[in-house]
Parts: C-alpha cells; structure tokens; sequence
C-alpha cells in the first residue's frame, strides 16, 4: 500500500469519526456527506506542468522532453 493511500485512508476515518461526533451531539446528518472530503481540499498538486508542442499538439508533464519528439518543436509550459 503507497503512502498516498495509506494517508487517503487515515483521512477517511478521521473525517468519519469526526461526523459520528458531531451527529452524536448536535444531531446533523449532513456532516457524514461533508467530512470525508475535507481532505481533498487540502491536496496539492505537486505534478510538474503540462507542456505541449505548438505545433502538433503533443503534450505531457515528463520533464524529461524538452523537445516534442514528432517534429522538433521546442515544447512550451501551459
């Protein structure tokens, strides 16, 4: 299991036992549709850019390409 899903999942329960708190003591339902995507809220993205070719349209995040391997074009940051 990769940390990702490992802290995917520590947020899940987190989130759910939180809800059963707050629905034990103040009655709100609503909280165990809520909760469990606080922590998508709190995602970053740390993929690097999209860069695609002007000119064909390849496109990719690999920072590896500088260049787009169809017809030379040097690739540029969207």
């Amino acid at each position: 299991m990769g940390s990702r899903t490992r802290t995917a999942l520590v947020g899940l329960v987190a989130s759910l036992a939180v809800s059963v708190l707050v629905y034990h003591y103040t009655g709100w339902f609503v909280f165990f549709v809520a909760l469990p995507f606080v922590p998508l809220l709190f995602r970053g993205d740390d993929r690097p850019p999209v860069r695609e070719c002007p000119q064909c349209g390849f496109s990719t995040r690999d920072p590896e390409y500088d260049y787009c391997p169809r017809d030379g074009a040097r690739l540029v940051e969207h």
